[in-house]
C-alpha cells in the first residue's frame, strides 16, 4: 500500500494526559487496557519513545515537529513576551493540522488543547474570537474542535469548555469528560467519512490527570486492587516487563522515590489504595474509549487504513492538590454540592464534590521501572508508552527500539501522508522540522540508530541523549549527571566524575541547542512577571 496513492491513510493520534510508561497492559500495567493492548499486539510498540517532560511542551512539538521553545511554548500557558516563551503556538510554525489539510484532509479535534494562551477557568467571557494570543485548534487549521482550551479541570464539569469559538456547557447530570471526548471523535470521524475525505483526528484526553474522577462501576473494578500497596505493585509491574521483554536489556528497578515512605509505614492506606483504584478507573474508561472509537473504524470499513499513535504528554505526576486549589477552580457541582478540594485522607476521592491526585508514591510506580516524574529530564518524566497500529503496513507484534522523541511524529504523519514538509505556508518561510520521521520503521525498516541527538528543558531540568550517552540535569543547580543510558536506563550510576570530557563536549551541544532555540536560564524566566490579559 503506499502511503502518497488513492488510498492515503487516515491518521488517528490519541494523547494521553500525565499516564507513566507502565500504565497499560502491554507496558506491564495490571489496569485493564484490552484495546490499546490488542493495538500493540495487531501493531508496534516503542521502547524509546521520550515527550517534553509536561503537557504543553509536548503539545506544541507533538501539533509541529519543533522542539517547544522553537514553537513558542517553552514553559506553559502564561505569556512572558520572548519569542521562546508567548504561552502560544506561534504563526511562524505550520500545525500537523494545517499541512495535512492543505494537501485534502479533513482535521478535526476532541478534547484538550492546552497551547493557546492561557484561559480563565470561571470567566471565560474575557475571550472573544479571534484572539491572537489565544488561538483555538480552529484557528490552527482544525475545521471542527470540541473541548477545553485549558489543562486540568473537573470530569464532571469542566471549564470552560468550547465547541469551535462557541463557550458550552454539559448537557446534563451524566456528563462525564472522557466519554464525551469519545463520542465527540467518533461524530467528527463519521463526517469525515461521509464526506469521503482522508481525515486526520487528534484526539487529547484528560486522563488520567488529576482530579481523581471517575465513574463509580469503573472504581469498583478496582476496589481492593491495591491494597498490597505501591513497593509491591512496582515489583509486579517490573516483572511483568521483564515478561514482555519490551526493555532490552531490561533496567534494574529504581529505588523508590525519596519523598515516598515504604508501603508498611504509609498511613491511611485504604485510602492510599482507594487514591490508585481512581486512577486505575480513569485509565480504563479510556481504552473503554479508544475500543469504541476503533470499532466505530471498522465497522465503517476504515480501520484498515488508519494509522493509529497512541502515546501520553509526560510521565506520572507526583504533584499534590492542598485546598487553596479552591481558589482557581468552581466551588460546586452542577447539584449543587460543595466541592471538598485538596488530599484529605478523611476523604474519598472519585466522586464530582471531590478534588484530590494520587502523589508521589503512586506516580513512581506509573514510571516503573524508571526514576523521577513529570516535569522532571530523568527517565521517569519523558518516558512514554507509544503503540503504533496500521494494518497491512505494521508488522502484528512488532517493537521498535529507536530513539525517538515526539518532535519525528509530525515528520512521520506527513510522510505516511506523501506530503513534503512544508517550508513556507501562504508565502511565509517557516523553520524546518526538527525531528525525524520514523516511517520506515512502521514499514518494517531496521533499528538504525539516530544521529542527531535529542534535547530538552522544561523548568530548569535539562537534557542531552546523544549515542550511548545521556547527560542530565535536575533543577535547582547546574550538576551535569553522565549516564550510560542503554546499559543504565533507571540512572543509576552517575559516570560524570568518570568522563569529564563527554560532560564537556555533551554541555557544548546543549548550549548551542539552547541559544538555537531562545531558550533563557530558568533563574530569569522564574523572576520574568508574565503578561496578563
Amino acid at each position: 500500500m503506499s502511503s502518497s496513492g488513492p488510498l492515503r491513510p487516515n491518521v488517528l493520534l490519541i494523547l494521553a494526559d500525565d499516564l507513566g510508561f507502565s500504565d497499560i497492559g502491554c507496558y506491564g500495567s495490571e489496569i485493564a487496557t484490552p484495546n490499546l493492548d490488542r493495538l500493540a499486539a495487531n501493531g508496534m510498540r516503542f521502547s524509546q519513545m521520550l515527550n517534553c517532560a509536561r503537557c504543553c511542551p509536548t503539545r506544541a512539538s507533538l501539533l509541529t515537529g519543533l522542539y517547544p521553545h522553537q514553537a513558542g511554548v517553552g514553559l506553559m500557558v502564561k505569556d512572558q513576551e520572548l519569542p521562546a516563551y508567548r504561552g502560544f503556538l506561534g504563526p511562524h510554525c505550520v500545525t500537523l493540522a494545517e499541512a495535512l489539510g492543505d494537501a485534502g484532509y479533513r482535521c478535526a479535534s476532541a478534547g484538550k488543547w492546552h497551547i493557546g494562551g492561557e484561559f480563565a477557568r470561571n470567566d471565560p467571557t474575557d475571550w472573544t474570537a479571534p484572539d491572537p494570543v489565544r488561538p483555538l485548534p480552529v484557528d490552527r487549521g482544525f475545521v471542527e474542535w470540541t473541548g477545553t482550551p485549558a489543562g486540568a479541570g473537573s470530569y464532571f464539569t469542566p471549564k470552560p469548555m468550547f465547541d469551535g469559538h462557541r463557550v458550552i456547557e454539559p448537557a446534563d447530570d451524566s456528563f462525564y469528560y472522557t466519554d464525551f471526548v469519545t463520542e465527540t471523535a467518533v461524530a467528527q470521524i463519521g463526517r469525515a467519512l461521509d464526506a469521503g475525505q482522508p481525515f486526520f483526528e487528534y484526539i487529547a484526553y484528560t486522563a488520567p490527570h488529576w482530579p481523581l474522577h471517575a465513574r463509580e462501576e469503573d472504581i469498583a473494578r478496582y476496589r481492593g486492587r491495591y491494597a498490597g500497596g505501591w513497593d509491591r505493585l512496582r515489583d509486579e509491574r517490573h516483572a511483568r516487563l521483564a515478561a514482555l521483554g519490551l526493555l532490552d536489556p531490561l533496567p534494574k528497578l529504581s529505588p523508590r522515590a525519596p519523598e515516598c515512605p515504604a508501603w508498611a509505614d504509609a498511613p491511611n492506606r485504604e485510602w492510599e489504595a482507594e487514591r490508585m483504584a481512581v486512577y486505575a478507573a480513569q485509565v480504563d474508561r479510556m481504552d473503554q474509549g479508544i475500543g469504541k472509537i476503533v470499532e466505530f473504524l471498522r465497522k465503517r470499513g476504515a480501520e484498515r487504513n488508519t494509522l493509529i499513535l497512541f502515546l501520553s504528554d509526560n510521565g506520572g505526576c507526583r504533584e499534590t492538590i492542598g485546598p487553596n486549589v479552591a481558589a482557581r477552580e468552581w466551588p460546586r457541582t452542577r447539584d449543587g454540592r460543595a466541592v471538598r478540594f485538596g488530599n484529605d485522607p478523611a476523604v474519598m476521592p472519585g466522586g464530582a464534590d471531590t478534588y484530590q491526585s494520587y502523589g508521589p508514591a503512586w506516580a513512581n510506580a506509573s514510571n516503573t521501572p524508571f526514576r523521577l516524574f513529570k516535569c522532571f529530564a530523568h527517565e521517569g518524566g519523558i518516558s512514554t508508552p507509544l503503540v503504533a497500529h496500521w494494518p497491512d503496513s505494521i508488522a502484528p507484534g512488532s517493537v521498535c527500539h529507536r530513539l525517538s522523541h515526539v518532535i519525528d511524529i509530525a515528520p512521520t504523519l506527513l510522510e505516511a501522508a506523501g506530503i513534503t514538509p512544508p517550508t513556507e505556508r501562504s508565502g511565509n518561510p517557516r523553520p524546518p522540522l526538527a525531528g525525524n520521521s520514523f516511517f520506515a520503521h512502521l514499514r518494517g525498516g531496521p533499528d538504525t540508530p539516530r544521529e542527531e541527538p535529542v534535547f530538552l528543558e522544561h523548568i530548569g531540568n535539562r537534557m542531552v541523549r546523544a549515542e550511548e550517552w545521556k547527560l542530565v540535569s535536575r533543577q535547582p543547580g547546574d550538576h551535569w549527571e553522565l549516564y550510560r543510558i542503554r546499559e543504565d536506563r533507571a540512572e543509576l550510576h552517575d559516570l560524570a566524575d568518570r568522563y569529564p570530557d563527554i560532560v564537556a563536549r555533551l554541555a557544548r551541544q546543549y548550549d548551542d541547542w539552547a541559544a538555537a532555540c531562545g531558550v533563557r536560564p530558568w533563574a530569569d524566566i522564574s523572576r520574568r512577571p508574565a503578561r496578563r490579559r
